[in-house]
């Protein structure tokens, strides 16, 4: 009997803390990493009866900068709701989140050719940090209160590489905008996939490519795997819980919606809880913060800086770059800047930027120990002696290519990073001293012939 197919459906909710001066509903400090637990604390953030909230501008203002990045429309009525549940992280009881009214909604992030919709961009207040040491659990409320900000996409994701990847892209946009160092270690960026599988009976649904999927056609279940801070474990959780599902459904049992954690050492997932409904959330208006109009906020939201794509596009036009030497360039806004600052100063000392993004790439340069006008200056004392016949470093390039059939394959198989090993051979034999941009013409052209 022939198996049955599926089709990995899966959701990621990212939890993201802003970083501000402040709390999201109090005036202590935001700034909590490493601190003594409870120092950072006051009557709203512990829930004390009688301490009413005051939301935070600037925390909401970069909510809704990061929905304008992500292509989401901003809604002229917004309000924050009561979300209630039991749990000792909670001192209130509930938490102030929103539920039907958020700051930002339908966006997407693109990935490669496809689009991957975002639900919604809200606000809430994180929880306080639980502390399990042996029998015992202590509560650190120093985390309680902090803004929080919420991504939520619609079930667009397939497999792990594809949530990876949005992840990443996701990471490096938020830090471009400044409103958070998505630091997963300490525990800033938290990731929630919510994964189900769903039957495929017609192989041509999946050879048409008929995405996104109507929501009536969807699995009648998902399972969450809560609060994963690695790239790694999100990959590894969701491969996993893959198999785990599919192996479930072929046996012919009924999977229902399910709260799982990630053991990072037995790299399994396990089950926490059933999963709750936004009924069983009970969610209300909260009352004692009224509704907001958000052109009345009077946002200084200024223009927004050039975002990691829009860059790519620029650095291939103006600087005439591979787009695997622009992706490392721009990893980061830092990183990038460096870059254009250097190219502007060798270019008054005939350093082009080619050799630039080659020693930054190649040599790992420490932008912080190096600053731009350094680098340049090592560049010129490297340029005597530096090889720019090209005849020599056309009998190079062959030699080369000879030796690294492999190479000249990948490349043409569309492998650009194969380029970068090619010319990195070259400068092996030379040591260095080949004119990197005569070089690289010289490579490109006798590899298309």
């Amino acid at each position: 009997m022939k198996k049955a197919k599926y089709l990995p459906i899966i959701g990621l909710e990212v939890h993201i803390e802003l970083k501000t001066k402040s709390k999201m509903f109090c005036s202590c400090s935001a700034d909590y990493f490493g601190s003594l637990p409870n120092t950072h604390v006051c009557p709203t953030c512990l829930g004390l009866p009688g301490a009413l909230p005051v939301p935070n501008k600037k925390a909401i203002e970069r909510c809704v900068k990061t929905g304008i990045a992500l292509n989401c429309k901003i809604p002229e009525f917004s309000k924050f709701d009561r979300k209630n549940y039991f749990y000792p992280d909670l001192p209130k009881g509930y938490q102030i989140s929103q539920y039907d009214a958020p700051f930002c909604e339908n966006g997407w992030l693109e990935i490669g050719k496809k689009k991957i919709r975002i639900r919604r961009v809200h606000m809430e207040e994180d929880t306080a940090k639980l502390i399990h040491k042996g029998k015992s659990t202590l509560i650190d409320f120093n985390r309680s209160g902090v803004p929080l900000m919420e991504i939520v996409t619609e079930p667009d994701i397939n497999n792990s590489s594809e949530a990876k990847i949005y992840l990443k892209k996701l990471q490096q946009i938020v830090r471009y905008l400044g409103v958070s160092d998505c630091d997963m270690e300490k525990g800033s960026m938290r990731i929630e996939p919510n994964i189900s599988m769903l039957k495929i009976t017609n192989d041509k649904f999946l050879i048409s490519n008929q995405f996104p999927i109507p929501n009536d056609q969807l699995p009648k279940y998902k399972i969450e795997i809560k609060n994963i801070n690695s790239f790694k474990f999100v990959e590894k959780a969701i491969e996993y819980e893959i198999k785990r599902q599919q192996k479930l459904l072929e046996a012919g049992e009924k999977l229902t919606p399910e709260t799982r954690g990630w053991d990072e050492i037995k790299q399994i997932t396990f089950s926490q809880r059933v999963k709750e409904t936004a009924a069983d959330y009970r969610y209300f208006p909260e009352p004692d913060i009224p509704p907001i109009k958000i052109k009345n906020l009077k946002f200084k939201i200024k223009n927004l800086p050039e975002l990691p794509d829009e860059k790519i596009k620029r650095f291939i036009e103006k600087y005439g770059l591979s787009k695997y030497q622009i992706e490392i360039l721009i990893a980061t806004r830092e990183k990038a800047d460096y870059f254009e600052e250097a190219v502007k100063i060798g270019k008054k000392n005939g350093v082009s930027a080619f050799k630039i993004a080659n020693i930054i790439i190649n040599k790992k340069i420490n932008i912080r120990k190096y600053l731009p006008i350094k680098l340049i200056k090592l560049l010129v004392k490297k340029k005597t002696g530096q090889i720019t016949d090209k005849k020599q470093i056309r009998k190079l390039v062959k030699k080369v290519l000879s030796e690294n059939q492999k190479a000249v394959e990948d490349y043409k198989k569309g492998k650009q990073e194969a380029v970068q090993f090619l010319i990195g051979c070259i400068m092996k034999k030379t040591k260095g001293k080949a004119d990197a941009k005569i070089t690289r013409e010289i490579l490109l052209e006798s590899i298309k012939v």
